[in-house]
């Protein structure tokens, strides 16, 4: 199935997996598990070895996030504002509210989590940066969480790896695509389901924040921008 990794040399796979999460954890949005996901499938082939892969993809994750934490403690909101409007599907209003609700709501353990969350892999390290968590508790959960997520991403990419290459041999196509559109399936019920959730909380607090009159917050609006002169 993937012949053509055989051509690329290990080292130069182990150099992109860690470098493309390495920038993901720092805040940058590039598909780190994806990465991660088919090295592990490649190294069920024998391309790679998954224990040193797993421990270089860790790395990775921890290094980046203590490089995003020491961004976001250092440029605090003024870096959040830039990002919302460079990149505001991952960086605008209502991504950083939903981290920083994480974050209130369950302290060190959502550096921890938020590894497995795409959203929160990003911007785990920054925004615990700037707000003032301190460095020895956030360096433990980021450790841990780290070793955690990249120990069970390749574990489950290797053995999906071993087992899709059996069932190739013994039913060809036709099993692989029936596997694949499940596991597709299945994230998008628990996407679904965690957009729904996040929908109700905010429902929820906007229906405390009237039963208690305090006005809601809105979110900045600006004003397109014209060449026309002012007469």
């Amino acid at each position: 199935m993937i012949e053509w990794l055989d051509t690329i040399p290990p080292g130069v796979i182990y150099l992109v997996v860690g470098l493309i999460i390495g920038l993901e954890s720092v805040g940058i949005p590039l598909p780190g598990e994806i990465m991660l996901v088919s090295a592990g499938v490649a190294a069920s082939q024998g391309v790679v070895n998954p224990v040193v892969l797993g421990a270089i993809a860790a790395s990775g994750a921890i290094i980046g996030d203590s490089i995003g934490y020491a961004v976001g403690k250092r440029y605090g909101r003024t870096l959040l504002g830039w990002l919302g409007r460079k990149l505001p599907k991952h960086f605008g209003p209502k991504p950083v509210r939903q981290a920083e609700r994480a974050f209130d709501r369950y302290g060190a353990w959502a550096v921890f989590g938020g590894r497995f969350v795409a959203l929160l892999r990003i911007l785990a390290g920054p925004l615990a940066g700037i707000l003032g968590m301190r460095y020895r508790k956030f360096l433990i959960a980021n450790a841990t969480g780290g070793i955690a997520w990249a120990g069970t991403v390749t574990t489950l990419a290797y053995v999906f790896g071993v087992v899709a290459g059996q069932w190739f041999h013994r039913f060809s196509w036709v099993a692989l695509i029936v596997t694949v559109v499940v596991g597709w399936l299945i994230v998008h019920v628990v996407r679904r389901r965690a957009e729904k959730a996040d929908e109700a909380e905010e429902l929820e607090e906007a229906e405390r924040l009237e039963g208690s009159g305090e006005p809601p917050v809105e979110a900045e609006r600006t004003e397109p921008e014209t060449d026309a002169p002012v007469r």
